[in-house]
């Protein structure tokens, strides 16, 4: 399968995975958009040269949201997407504090690769915030989320400086907006 092809079917296959789903925001977006965003932020920092980690941006939240198996990443994509997507996917079985928390002790022992996925991911979660913060998050939340994004980038410093820059952009424009 060639770089255009793979990545053009992470696309189609997470909007498809993805389908009526919308961020937690304001605006309500479609969660597609955040999907693109991670995946463009990942081709710009590779400067292209990675097919298999911009699929993996699409796909990053398809076994976790969607129910998807690595099995099925792995059979129509790669095992190294799957083994990609799986490293940034988080146990639902547990609770969401715990998650967190994961999260964070985590995240230095990622592959390099995955650690990017986790670096654009909290890039555009931050935007989202920034930009439109959900009705129902008070301001003290909106930090809460800041201080433990800026957590989990901090074990994922090191592998891209283009990623590491652009967060720290944007986790700034947050600390100055809220």
């Amino acid at each position: 399968m060639t770089d255009l092809v793979l990545v053009s079917r992470a696309a189609d296959f997470a909007a498809r995975s993805h389908a009526g789903q919308r961020r937690k925001g304001a605006a309500k977006e479609p969660y597609v958009n955040h999907l693109a965003e991670v995946a463009e932020l990942l081709a710009v920092a590779t400067d292209g040269s990675d097919a298999a980690l911009v699929a993996a941006g699409w796909l990053h939240d398809t076994i976790e949201d969607c129910g998807t198996t690595r099995d099925e990443l792995t059979d129509q994509f790669s095992a190294d997407v799957a083994s990609l997507v799986a490293e940034c996917t988080d146990d639902k079985t547990l609770a969401k504090a715990e998650r967190k928390l994961l999260q964070i002790a985590h995240a230095p022992d990622l592959t390099g690769r995955a650690r990017m996925i986790k670096i654009a991911d909290k890039i555009s979660n931050l935007r989202s915030l920034i930009f439109s913060p959900p009705d129902d998050w008070e301001r003290a939340r909106l930090i809460d989320y800041l201080d433990w994004s800026d957590k989990v980038v901090a074990g994922c410093r090191g592998v891209s400086p283009s990623l590491e820059r652009i967060y720290d952009e944007t986790a700034s424009s947050g600390r100055a907006v809220l």
